[in-house]
């Protein structure tokens, strides 16, 4: 059993900015997967295009927050404020069993 924070987050772009919103999130993977306290960062999107889905572990809530600090993340999250239909759906979960 781990004690990891799993989070699944749904992001739901205008129409008009999607591609802006898929290049901006994968921009930040490469250095997201480096955090000391991210297990995986994994960016999905439906077969049918329209919203981006993100898949990750991390160690604790306190690897979550720092991530978050981060300025390529804020960086993102900013953009985002503009970009998206509606707030993002983000669901943490942890594992049973």
């Amino acid at each position: 059993m781990t004690d990891s924070l799993f989070i699944f987050a749904e992001i739901t772009p205008k129409p008009e900015h999607l591609a802006d919103a898929r290049d901006a999130i994968m921009g930040i993977v490469e250095e997201t997967r480096k955090e000391s306290g991210c297990r995986s960062f994994t960016v999905l999107e439906g077969v049918k295009p329209g919203a981006i889905y993100l898949f990750e572990e991390w160690d604790d809530q306190g690897a979550l927050d720092d991530h978050y600090a981060k300025p390529y993340t804020a960086a993102v999250f900013a953009q985002y404020e503009n970009w998206l239909a509606k707030p993002p759906k983000i669901k943490k979960l942890s594992l049973l069993g």
